[in-house]
């Protein structure tokens, strides 16, 4: 019988993994983490350019001429905090804690995704009792916010051609399929001028929002503060003259923004009139749309301290025309594979600079070329209002055969461990499985992962009970793998 242990050491090497910060771009200290863990261990192992790391350990004795296998994570994490939650992503710990049989952070996202499946990987590598064959385990960069550790990887990092990624959310499922993914910067230069006198200042919020993943939460009626918090502009303006000083809304491009908010002001002599009533009104018609699907968002306007400059009203008005024009949410949905959403946008951040206000905006399909098209499009909308576009990421999509001898085989360990066969399907998040394709030609891949449920959220949390058996597919694959 294969000797699968107790998935204990998982646990741990998650409490170290979250008590090293590793928000997306800043991932040096993970990297660190994961060389230590190598030489501690006595195994080789190899860092690139942009801190991927692969880790590589010989078959357990006995398997030498087995099939090399290759498992897959990203280090990095996508880092939000609740409102007024004091945390640096750069320097604090992620504080997590169970209850009821699932794991939390307190205040801030988990880092389950993708940090549950690296500690399941690195506690393979720290177990000599546990059967495989050679075995290269790589952790990739930026994962969550353009991807460039997967599309800078050199063409002989890895060896394998068997690839177990556990960065999936569906614990029921093996995911054969991601769609690709276009992201942008869009940026917009602007001047400042002198602020008007006689005006009253507002901070003028949206929060409370459940937000989530802009792939797998994107067609669940989430409220999205980059919309609402235009709306809620657009409304005050019908009424009176608005000057912007600051926007600040979202927190991750890969998120759906659950705040935001804009430090405005308007004549003096109509602010309680056309202002603070605006705030009831909002409120009314928010729980009118989101009351079931997103019951907690609302809208504050609280009098502030006032600016010495605002945005030149004209450039305000061209992002509003262009944020009107740029689609939020389910584009279309796919006509193959029912229920699934087929083209998506999110608008994640919007921020104000010195120069500049910047917009960030994320397109996802399973149709490449749709996917291009609708990110031009959008490039197009922003270009005519005098932005810039940056293209940060455009990620190709993946489809692998859902009835080769590798998914099969995968199905069949869930089908013996658990005693039920997972479903097969293609998901609108998006994964690192078309630039491996690219890369590393002749790969398969099968995607499993631990139920984690509104990942990219301070809601992030991981049922502990499919810890536990992803672990034990996971360390039996590999056994019938060698």
């Amino acid at each position: 019988m294969t000797y699968i242990p107790q998935p204990k050491a998982v646990y741990e090497l998650f409490a170290q993994l979250n008590g090293t910060p590793r928000p997306s771009h800043h991932e040096e200290r993970a990297a660190d983490f994961l060389c230590d863990f190598a030489q501690q261990h006595g195994l080789d192992y190899s860092r690139d350019s942009h801190n991927c790391v692969v880790i590589r350990k010989p078959a357990t004795p006995g398997h030498e001429h087995a099939t090399p296998v290759v498992i897959l994570n990203h280090m990095d994490m996508v880092c939000v905090a609740e409102p007024g939650k004091q945390f640096d992503p750069l320097s604090d710990h992620i504080e997590a804690y169970c209850e009821d049989g699932w794991m939390h952070a307190r205040g801030t996202s988990l880092g389950a995704d993708n940090g549950i499946g690296l500690s399941m990987a690195l506690a393979i590598l720290a177990d000599d009792k546990i059967v495989h064959g050679p075995l290269e385990v790589i952790t990739t960069t930026n994962e969550e916010d353009g991807m460039t550790g997967a599309s800078h990887l050199s063409s002989d990092f890895i060896k394998g051609r068997k690839v177990i990624n556990l960065d999936s959310e569906d614990y029921d499922t093996i995911t054969t399929g991601a769609a690709g993914a276009y992201l942008q910067i869009h940026h917009l230069p602007i001047t400042r001028v002198n602020a008007p006198r006689n005006h009253s200042w507002y901070r003028v919020a949206i929060d409370g929002g459940r937000g989530g993943h802009s792939g797998v939460d994107i067609n669940k009626g989430r409220a999205s503060a980059t919309t609402l918090l235009w709306a809620l502009l657009n409304a005050i303006a019908e009424e009176t003259i608005v000057n912007v000083a600051a926007i600040s809304v979202g927190d991750a491009s890969a998120s759906i923004a659950s705040r935001g908010e804009a430090i405005i002001c308007v004549p003096a002599d109509d602010a309680v009139e056309q202002v603070e009533e605006r705030e009831a009104h909002f409120n009314e018609w928010l729980n009118d749309e989101y009351g079931t699907t997103d019951p907690a968002v609302r809208c504050t306007i609280t009098p502030c301290d006032a600016c010495p400059q605002v945005i030149d009203p004209n450039q305000v008005v061209a992002l509003m025309d262009a944020l009107e024009q740029t689609p939020q949410g389910v584009i279309a949905m796919s006509k193959a594979m029912p229920g699934t959403v087929h083209t998506s946008n999110n608008v994640g951040m919007i921020r104000t600079g010195d120069n500049d206000i910047t917009v960030s905006t994320h397109t996802r399909s399973f149709d490449v070329g749709e996917m291009e098209q609708t990110g031009l499009d959008i490039k197009d909308v922003f270009a005519q209002v005098g932005a810039h576009t940056e293209l940060v990421m455009s990620a190709p999509a993946w489809q692998e055969n859902p009835d080769s001898d590798f998914i099969n085989l995968t199905s069949d360990v869930f089908q013996d461990v658990l005693g039920w066969r997972p479903r097969k399907v293609a998901m609108h998040f998006v994964l690192e499985a078309g630039f491996f394709v690219q890369k590393f030609p002749g790969i398969e891949m099968a995607s499993i992962g631990p139920r984690i449920v509104e990942p990219h959220s301070t809601r992030e949390r991981v049922e502990l009970k499919t810890i536990d058996d992803i672990w034990r597919v996971t360390v039996e694959l590999l056994a019938r793998l060698a």
